[in-house]
């Protein structure tokens, strides 16, 4: 394999791992664990790893997860930013409003880069 077969993330990962590759490299967080947050509803041009159902819904910071240049970046080859990830639980009803009253208490969770949050 040459070196032009690796990706640069692969390249900076190696013998760190991915993600830790980008540990300090998006500054401080912007959001806390238990935090409200609404998901925006921004536009996505070729890729984005915002699922369309989540967009306008308001969820919990479950997690501060890693930092890393956010996949709608990435998919253009520009790394040269890092973003805080965060793992957003929301209450399943508020997501599908069809969700059975039975289930009231039932929760997913799904993974976000910080430019898909704002504070409630």
């Amino acid at each position: 394999m040459s070196q032009h077969d690796r990706t640069h993330h692969a390249k900076i990962a190696t013998g760190k791992g991915d993600p830790q590759c980008f540990k300090g490299t998006a500054g401080p967080a912007k959001f806390k664990v238990g935090q409200t947050v609404r998901i925006k509803d921004l536009p996505d041009v070729f890729y984005t790893r915002c699922q369309v159902y989540t967009r306008g819904a308001v969820g919990q910071v479950a997690v501060v997860t890693h930092e890393s240049p956010a996949p709608e970046d990435e998919a253009w080859g520009h790394v040269d930013h890092s973003e805080w990830f965060y793992i957003v639980r929301f209450k399943q009803k508020d997501l599908w409003p069809e969700y059975p009253a039975a289930f009231a208490n039932d929760t997913l969770q799904t993974e976000f880069s910080e430019r898909w949050l704002e504070a409630v």
